[in-house]
């Protein structure tokens, strides 16, 4: 027992460093859109080509991971995502050098390639570590950490990206940083090699039965689910950063500063969800939540170093802590809280005017927080370990929701103003709040 809980540690601590490493990838790409959409003089639409460019990539080879994976294993589908990543990352270079905006998309399609394969191979590889009921559990806790990175992501990106920006041309692509990028590829490297040395937990990829996961209704509904959730949470944050700028006249810097606290949010509320949705003890887990709260309130006030900043984000840790009591630990019942309450602080955003949009606009991050790995868990909630590879590969092709809703909201941006486009991120919240009652259910 000692020696499988050990094992099992390990697991999740590999999967811990790999959901950081593909949270800190994805968030800083989805950061520079604002930079090239200055870069290159681009719309709104063009600009969320950058998203476009890296959430299509789930599309096009998530399921053929899966299948690529079933067959080489976890680990080595880990080792070939990270040397995808790699490269993807040293092509940052020559784009930079070439001056084009369809190459630099090009670099960001295969770094999003070696994330498709990380994500297909960690998503399973958490849920099997351990008992289906609390794999929601097991889900947030690495999700979480995913968000620490997520958090940093901005707060280098307006640091080093935005600050560039004022002493730099912006008529030049050489104004993009190629600097962060080759770090990540040296870093990725190394643990690539690391990992190939290591010995890993074993997960089986062999079904008990032959059945197809196109017969789990709801494994179909949840990869729909995760198609909404990374939209509207993608698109969210995209067109909240556009819209802080134009309703309340902040800079482009200050503006990429405070989307960290959107992610930031999303990252306390999967602390939460790790221990809320477990088998913790009651007594330990008021003991987290007062630990998280005050987590929060140091990741507020760290953005700006103002006191104000961190007691209303330590608010809003502790309204989100409440909202989450009307969960009662169960996964759907607390999926469906949080998609009504996300799609109710849009409301909010669109109706009113002045500061309050800051605050309401951020908070959405904390609702967004246990929405993946719920629907995930949900999503593959009684399959056999066999058929998670082709269950991760089906639901993360629908990460796809994160290139198709951002340029809608684009478009919409353009057309009718950045207010309104947060209407489909609204109809995408309602379908989680669907899954998690009914399309979660197993027929």
């Amino acid at each position: 027992m000692t020696e499988q809980k050990n094992t099992q540690a390990i697991g999740m601590a590999f999967m811990g460093m790999i959901f950081f490493l593909f949270g800190f990838v994805t968030t800083f790409n989805i950061t520079l859109a604002d930079k090239f959409k200055a870069v290159f003089e681009l719309s709104n639409f063009q600009a969320q080509l950058v998203n476009g460019a890296f959430f299509f990539t789930y599309f096009v080879l998530s399921f053929t991971a899966g299948g690529i994976i079933k067959r080489i294993g976890y680990k080595a589908g880990v080792i070939l995502g990270l040397l995808l990543v790699a490269v993807g990352s040293f092509l940052f270079f020559p784009a930079a050098k070439a001056i084009s905006f369809p190459f630099f998309l090009f670099a960001i399609f295969i770094m999003a390639g070696g994330v498709v394969f990380l994500q297909t191979a960690a998503n399973p590889y958490v849920t099997a570590l351990g008992p289906s009921k609390t794999a929601s559990g097991r889900l947030n806790l690495t999700q979480a950490l995913n968000s620490i990175a997520t958090y940093i992501a901005p707060l280098l990106a307006g640091l080093f990206v935005f600050k560039t920006a004022a002493t730099a041309a912006l008529n030049t692509a050489e104004s993009v940083p190629t600097t962060p990028f080759l770090i990540i590829a040296i870093v990725v490297i190394f643990i690539a090699i690391a990992i190939y040395f290591l010995r890993l937990p074993e997960i089986s990829t062999k079904s008990v039965e032959k059945k197809s996961v196109w017969s789990h209704t709801h494994t179909i509904l949840g990869a729909v689910g995760i198609f909404c959730y990374v939209g509207a949470e993608v698109g969210s944050a995209a067109m909240l950063q556009r819209y802080f700028q134009e309703a309340l006249q902040m800079a482009r810097n200050d503006a990429a500063l405070m989307i960290a606290l959107y992610w930031g949010g999303a990252m306390v509320g999967r602390f939460y969800g790790s221990f809320m949705l477990s088998d913790v003890e009651k007594s330990k887990k008021y003991l987290y939540a007062v630990l998280v709260v005050a987590l929060a309130m140091f990741v507020g006030w760290f953005v700006r170093k103002e006191i104000t900043d961190g007691l209303i984000f330590a608010g809003i840790a502790v309204v989100n802590y409440l909202a989450m009591q009307l969960g009662r630990g169960n996964a759907s019942r607390s999926l469906a809280v949080f998609g009504l309450i996300a799609a109710l602080l849009l409301v909010v955003v669109m109706a009113v005017n002045g500061p309050i949009i800051l605050w309401v606009g951020l908070s959405i991050g904390f609702f967004n927080s246990i929405m993946f790995p719920n629907i995930f868990a949900l999503g593959v909630d009684g399959l056999d370990k066999g058929e998670l590879s082709m269950a991760s590969g089906l639901i993360n092709t629908m990460i796809v929701g994160g290139a198709v809703v951002p340029v809608l909201m684009g478009l919409m941006a353009d057309g009718i103003g950045v207010r309104f486009s947060f209407i489909l991120p609204i109809i995408c919240y309602l379908y989680i709040v669907y899954f998690a009652l009914v399309g979660s259910k197993h027929k």
